[in-house]
């Protein structure tokens, strides 16, 4: 018998070992999460069991179909992960809609809420603006949503930074949408499901709630719940909910669950990466547990102080404030562009975005704001002091552009800060 391990490829294989320069590219990776102040609002910092299921043998498995219904043998235990994955779902929303959880990721989920919803090329869609906080997927002209369907856009008032219901129902009587859309991924303020669903019912469209970037406050109770007032439900399942880079569709009725599955596969999906479904189980069950809805009132009561803070030190927050996990802060206001802030910034160790702001001047790719969120770290342990401590080294750092030695000084300060606070 052989005993040359050459030959055996599922032999105990160490990455450093087998591919030095990919090992080298992970270590740096770890080491800028881990110095950085991470303040993208889609983004957050997975547990180690989120990262041990995903990078385990269930990677190996293809398992086209559903449970019980597969098109390939040897699916009895990836069957019992799916089901795991859906009925803590449906636990963690406290909710009988029907879940899909093979969708690949947030946009997926939404183009496969649109088939189901029975959307057809050329049908009217009414989404929120992506310049005003809304999505790729909710009606942008170089996405799918954008080129396959006619759209409009509803967006916020200028002077509140908040959506005008009454106006948005009024505009939903002229334009007639088939598909109405509820969410977004730029808005600070609370969404009334309830009124959403009024004027989809008045205009005979069906509503879609794209809760991605507020699920884990719906799942805490910390924002009213899409469920009752929605057709369908879609959501990622990593920023706020902590879990594996993926989405999932909820249906409300038997009949819609029917097409979600018929248009994730095989309308848009083959093969469901069940590693990753296994992991989505993992981070539900995480977040079914008691400290994580004390994990999600710390990312709600951190943003709200960072918004404050800044208001105090004289910088202009969209809305005046947040309800949620996020804001957009207007640096042009004291004239930066978002561009420079999000370059200065990423030099002393805080990441952020640029993004345009309600009614802006700017063009995408300078744009007047940066978006700051409080998720990822709220994950490695902040709370509202550290927030509060955030803001002041913000403040600092675009108040001291051209300035090396302050800017040294803050980024010093920086990195200190997450010396006490390792990400793992």
């Amino acid at each position: 018998m052989s005993t040359d391990t050459t030959l055996n490829h599922t032999a105990p294989q160490n990455l450093a070992t087998i591919d030095p320069e990919m090992a080298a590219i992970v270590q740096a990776e770890f080491d800028r999460q881990q110095h950085t102040i991470e303040l993208i609002a889609s983004e957050n910092l997975a547990s180690t069991a989120v990262m041990e299921a995903q990078g385990s043998v269930l990677t190996n498995k293809y398992a086209e179909g559903y449970p019980g219904r597969r098109y390939y043998g040897g699916c009895e235990e990836v069957d019992k992960a799916e089901e795991l994955a859906k009925k803590r779902a449906q636990a963690l929303f406290k909710t009988d809609y029907y879940v899909n959880v093979q969708a690949h990721s947030g946009s997926q989920a939404n183009n496969a809420a649109y088939l189901a919803a029975g959307m057809t090329p050329g049908d009217r869609v009414l989404g929120m603006s992506l310049d005003h906080g809304g999505h790729l997927t909710h009606g942008f002209r170089l996405n799918f949503s954008g080129r396959d369907y006619e759209t409009a856009a509803y967006g916020v008032e200028r002077d509140t930074g908040a959506i005008d219901y009454d106006k948005l129902a009024a505009q939903a009587k002229e334009f007639k949408p088939k598909l109405l859309i509820a969410g977004a991924s730029n808005y600070s303020r609370v969404i009334d499901f309830e009124r959403f669903a009024a004027i989809a019912k008045d205009v005979g469209a069906v509503l879609l709630v794209d809760m991605a970037h507020i699920a884990g406050l719906v799942a805490a109770g910390l924002h009213p719940s899409p469920f009752g007032h929605a057709d369908l439900v879609t959501t990622t399942t990593h920023k706020t909910l902590r879990g594996p880079r993926g989405g999932m569709v909820f249906a409300r009725d038997l009949e819609l669950q029917k097409k979600v599955n018929s248009r994730v596969f095989p309308g848009l999906q083959g093969g469901p990466l069940m590693h990753v479904i296994a992991a989505k189980a993992v981070a539900f069950g995480e977040a079914l547990k008691p400290e994580y809805a004390t994990y999600m009132k710390r990312v709600q009561d951190s943003a709200s102080a960072m918004a404050d803070r800044f208001i105090e030190q004289g910088w202009q927050v969209v809305s005046g404030g947040t309800d949620n996990h996020l804001f957009s802060l207007n640096v042009m206001s004291q004239g930066v562009t978002g561009k420079e802030a999000e370059d200065l910034l990423h030099s002393v160790g805080i990441t952020v975005n640029k993004n345009l702001i309600p009614y802006d001047e700017q063009p995408a790719q300078t744009a007047s704001g940066i978006r700051i969120g409080t998720p990822a770290v709220c994950s490695r342990g902040f709370g509202v002091s550290e927030a509060v401590q955030i803001a002041d080294l913000i403040d600092r750092a675009l108040k001291a552009r051209g300035d090396a030695a302050a800017l040294e000084a803050v980024g010093k300060d920086v990195r200190a800060l997450c010396d006490r606070f390792p990400i793992y």
